[in-house]
């Protein structure tokens, strides 16, 4: 494997032998096969280890045994505690979201402060395919097929070429120590179900999955590079700045093939969906004055033009990340209580427009609050599963413009809308008479 590692490198002209890596060790068998590589490869690094305290003594227990290998390889030892509980409650993200943020921004910090070259992390070929079906499940275009890569500006991933088969068989051939992340088996996070229950399905019908996958992602790449080239010389043509805004041509659209895709290609650096690409290239033949939104962004159709600008400060909401069905989640626009509750016969239920009720087993978390965008549907309650667009909702509500603005979305974990916050919820997500454990969300009002 020492000598795939080094060919692999080569190929990539990572330049290892040149100034110092750092590398992020959590103590894992990815990570200790990493630092056991430099080391055997006679390469100049570095190891950093986060201890984010979220599995208590088992963490602490990881931070020694990190800075022991270090000593036994005579690398520098960084460790940091990170408080990612508190940093994702302060700033209404899930804690693995936060935890990613501290790590690499403090990654960052001791890369700039101590002269190393690059990041090295751990990711295998095993992760990039798992990243590959995530993508999938979520939705992705081209870019999100290709796999992780090898590197993106200083943080460089030089095990992407190993399968976990490879890593294990490698930790096994030299007998390293290393260890165990309990975290790892639970299904409560999406990667390790990809893990556990998906790949070895897939594995069984084509034991050379990952090699397969390489090959593939590397063609993928390359046809999202030479379609990018093209796209970006279209839009030189379909595409005019003026002042702060961009002019879109509508009729330069129009005259090309796949015009959907070609006006997504200019919007997805703005915050707009594929979906939202559609919903706007529909509106092209309609009447001027429609106005679709982005969290940062607005696009209103005017005659033969899309006009995008960028809205003002105070008009942008961040997304609000709710982890847990009880207690108080909020942020600068909104703030929602959720309680748990064992249902029986003799419950009442809080007649509210700002008060909604789910049956606890159908939510998925993380939960998500947005501000609605044009082409959201859900499945209005009474309706029976009859699907209705929130534009269609608010219209019928004679809400005005500014009303309309203000509207927010409460999501499940899956994408599904269970709530148009204070004015419906979707009928799928409803409380049964069989319903017995509940949660109840109650809107809290902001100071204005």
């Amino acid at each position: 494997m020492l000598e795939a590692f080094l060919t692999f490198i080569n190929q990539q002209k990572l330049d290892l032998a040149g100034k110092p890596t750092l590398l992020t060790v959590s103590g894992g068998m990815d990570s200790v096969v990493l630092a056991h590589l430099f080391h055997c490869a006679g390469f100049s690094a570095g190891i950093a280890h986060c201890n984010f305290g979220l599995r208590g003594e088992e963490s602490d227990g990881d931070e020694l045994f990190v800075k022991n290998l270090a000593a036994s390889y005579g690398f520098p030892f960084y460790v940091k505690k990170l408080a990612a509980k508190e940093y994702a409650q302060t700033n209404g993200i899930s804690t693995q979201m936060a935890a990613r943020d501290l790590r690499y921004s403090w990654f960052e910090e001791i890369r700039s402060t101590y002269h190393y070259e690059t990041i090295a992390t751990a990711h295998h070929a095993g992760d990039s395919f798992e990243t590959v079906i995530l993508n999938l499940v979520r939705g992705t275009g081209l870019a999100g097929l290709h796999g992780i890569a090898v590197r993106n500006n200083k943080l460089i991933r030089p095990l992407l070429f190993a399968s976990r088969d490879e890593i294990r068989q490698y930790i096994s051939d030299h007998q390293l120590a290393w260890r165990e992340d309990s975290s790892n088996a639970s299904h409560h996070y999406k990667r390790n179900l990809v893990r556990h229950e998906v790949v070895p399905v897939l594995k069984r019908m084509n034991p050379s999955l990952e090699t397969t996958f390489k090959i593939t992602g590397r063609r993928l790449k390359s046809a999202e590079v030479l379609l990018e080239s093209f796209l970006q010389d279209w839009q030189n043509e379909a595409v005019k700045k003026v002042d702060e805004a961009l002019h879109i041509s509508i009729d330069v659209l129009a005259a090309a093939q796949e015009p959907t895709y070609r006006l997504w290609f200019i919007l997805q650096h703005y915050g707009f969906s594929y979906h939202q690409a559609e919903e706007i290239y529909k509106s092209a033949e309609g009447l001027s004055g429609k106005i679709f939104n982005s969290a940062s962004h607005r696009i209103l159709k005017d005659r033969n033009t899309f006009i995008l600008t960028k809205k003002e400060k105070d008009e942008v909401s961040e997304d609000l990340v709710i982890e847990a069905t009880e207690g108080i989640y909020q942020n600068e626009s909104v703030a929602l209580h959720f309680e748990k509750q064992t249902w029986s016969e003799d419950s009442k239920i809080e007649i509210s427009a700002n008060v909604a009720y789910f049956a606890s087993e159908k939510l998925i978390l993380p939960l998500t609050v947005r501000n609605w965008t044009t082409g959201d549907s859900f499945c209005p309650f009474g309706m029976k599963g009859k699907r209705k667009k929130v534009s269609d909702l608010l219209i019928d509500l004679k809400l005005n413009r500014n009303q309309k603005q203000k509207v927010k979305v409460l999501l499940n974990g899956n994408g599904d809308i269970l709530w148009v916050i204070g004015l419906r919820i979707d009928d799928r997500y409803k409380i049964e008479n069989v319903t017995k454990n509940v949660v109840m969300v109650s809107e809290i009002f902001l100071d204005s």
